[in-house]
């Protein structure tokens, strides 16, 4: 599978998973935009904890991109309290989840579909925060993805990033999801060749998202090499799989981009 066709089937996968009312697809309710509209709101990079508030920057006016990051969920919030929001993400369907809430609740946004990895569609330094929920676990390289997000930061502008603890794609997946962790695989980990051939075909046939789980050196030393300075970080973790018994499993954090 080529960079084009795994782009397009990973957009049909996640166009399947609003379909399928995954809780990453759901759109945000008509009381909690009332309740950001008066500064009361927060939004999630990872599973269960929030991002802190001292993170944000005043979001009155703020050019704010949500990378890879639709369903109606961070976007309308953000709009909500003031920031002025665009929305990029590969499925049509979640850009779809934010048009939603939009039309629902009076907000502007705008959308934009596209892959992570290449935001040619916007000039240097336009945005003054960047919001990327946890989603480059779907893109074979995350390093371009830092590279981008710090060409389109305005200096001074502000990364909040969320993504997965490599450790937690160690295990064989069906072991772990029946409480059995068993170390299986080496890192970096790829759907694409890390897994059988008939495992492989199983989450096609399902059409689920393929993964990729990148190392430690490109998602925190990526950015550093972008040339973004990591002001902020925390870890979460999500109860019900069997790593949160033992490590959180996913990472959170904030990363400047420095003045000239």
């Amino acid at each position: 599978m080529d960079a084009r066709q795994l782009r397009r089937y990973n957009a049909q996968a996640w166009d399947k998973a609003v379909e399928r009312a995954s809780r990453w697809t759901l759109p945000v309710t008509a009381e909690a935009i009332a309740a950001a509209r008066q500064g009361h709101w927060q939004i999630g990079l990872t599973p269960t904890s929030p991002v802190p508030a001292s993170w944000f920057p005043p979001l009155a006016g703020a050019a704010v991109l949500c990378l890879a990051g639709g369903g109606g969920q961070q976007g309308p919030l953000l709009a909500a309290a003031g920031a002025r929001v665009t929305v990029f993400d590969n499925s049509p369907q979640q850009l779809a989840q934010d048009r939603f809430v939009a039309r629902r609740d009076g907000l502007t946004l705008h959308t934009v579909e596209g892959d992570m990895q290449d935001l040619s569609a916007f000039a240097d330094g336009v945005f003054d925060l960047i919001v990327h929920p946890t989603s480059n676990l779907f893109v074979p390289e995350v390093r371009p993805v830092w590279a981008e997000a710090a060409r389109v930061l305005r200096p001074g502008g502000l990364l909040l990033a969320g993504f997965c603890n490599p450790a937690s794609y160690l295990f064989d997946q069906e072991l772990a999801d029946a409480g059995i962790l068993q170390v299986r695989h080496r890192l970096p980990y790829s759907d694409l060749t890390s897994l059988s051939a008939a495992e492989r075909a199983c989450y096609l046939a399902d059409l689920q998202p393929l993964e990729f789980g990148h190392t430690l050196t490109d998602q925190l030393g990526g950015q550093l090499d972008a040339g973004l300075i990591i002001t902020g970080f925390y870890e979460d973790s999500w109860p019900g799989t069997a790593l949160h018994d033992f490590m959180p499993a996913y990472l959170a954090t904030r990363s400047l981009k420095p003045a000239p």
